[in-house]
């Protein structure tokens, strides 16, 4: 009967582990996947409020262009392929080194 409750009590603490471990690293902003499942390529450039570039990285192999809207505060994902959304990375580029 001791065993049994010492097995228990090990995996309780174990889950409980895991579970906030989750939960620190998403409360820290970590992501764990991908934030983009599809991405826009018509020209929205004069509705942007900022740019978020999320370079490749291990839980994310793909760049990631998000792009927060101005009237609504909605979060759309770029396509970085296309040429507009090129020209306003290089446009924000070009500003960060002067």
């Amino acid at each position: 009967m001791n065993s049994r409750v010492f097995v228990a009590t090990i995996v309780v603490l174990l889950a409980f582990s895991a579970i906030s471990e989750g939960m620190t690293l998403r409360s820290l902003g970590v992501e764990l996947h991908c934030r983009c499942i599809q991405t826009e390529s018509k020209p929205i450039g004069r509705h942007i409020a900022k740019v978020e570039l999320i370079i490749p990285n291990s839980h994310c192999e793909e760049t990631e262009i998000i792009a927060t809207l101005k009237v609504t505060g909605q979060e759309v994902c770029l396509d970085p392929e296309a040429p507009w959304v090129k020209r306003v990375i290089n446009r924000i580029m070009s500003n960060r080194k002067r």
